[in-house]
């Protein structure tokens, strides 16, 4: 589904413009593929039908283990396909507002180094601070299984590919923490932790309000300066 969302309407910027049949025969066989490389990591991995239930269920994990790498990469790319929009979006129209010699415009040719220079600082963000969130999303909010974990990325995936495919610039964050609030409220409230959920939905109010004031304030600073 991400394969077919991306060609079809993803990669015109790259000169790549397919028909509907063939972008989902390309998505077909990118899923075959995807499919059968998680075939063969899975049949690496025993079960025995003797076990008793605790370990048959532990082999079950066991089993959606490896596929969580390929939920992992659609997840990732889904992240850049809608907060790098988010990161380089005010850069991009001040760019055009420059290039086209004040005058604004709807549609812009966006610039690769503008694109690497938002990935670039995507990544710079996870090596440094990422894991922070990273540990409280994935340990804090509620237990995560190799079952559970595969539920939440692909719910979160299809979210944001969908929603960047509708230009809307949603949170990849919140979605993320939404589909993991799901999979534990799947085994009833109180396998969550309030106290952490409560704490995450105050930042979102907090940070709001503080990035407009942020934001005005360096505009008034700026405009003081220069004017």
């Amino acid at each position: 589904m991400i394969s077919l969302v991306t060609i079809f309407k993803g990669l015109k910027h790259l000169n790549i413009d397919l028909n509907g049949y063939e972008s989902a025969t390309v998505a077909a066989l990118i899923g075959i593929i995807t499919a059968l490389i998680g075939k063969r990591s899975i049949s690496r991995v025993t079960t025995h039908e003797t076990m008793d239930q605790t370990a048959h269920l532990a082999s079950v994990e066991r089993v959606f283990a490896p596929m969580i790498v390929f939920t992992a990469c659609a997840m990732a790319f889904a992240h850049g396909s809608n907060d790098v929009a988010n990161g380089v979006g005010p850069l991009a129209a001040v760019y055009g507002l420059v290039h086209s010699g004040g005058e604004v415009t709807q549609k812009l040719a966006m610039p690769l180094w503008i694109l690497a220079l938002g990935g670039g600082g995507i990544v710079l963000g996870l090596v440094t601070y990422g894991y922070r969130v990273m540990r409280t999303i994935g340990t804090k909010i509620t237990a995560l299984t190799p079952t559970s974990g595969f539920c939440a990325t692909v719910a979160a995936a299809l979210v944001v590919v969908i929603a960047s495919r509708t230009a809307m610039p949603v949170s990849t964050t919140h979605i993320a923490v939404g589909a993991v609030m799901g999979v534990g409220m799947a085994r009833g409230i109180a396998a969550l932790d309030l106290r952490v959920i409560g704490s995450i939905f105050a930042s979102w109010v907090v940070t709001l309000p503080a990035g407009g004031i942020l934001a005005a304030m360096f505009f008034f600073m700026l405009k003081g300066m220069f004017t």
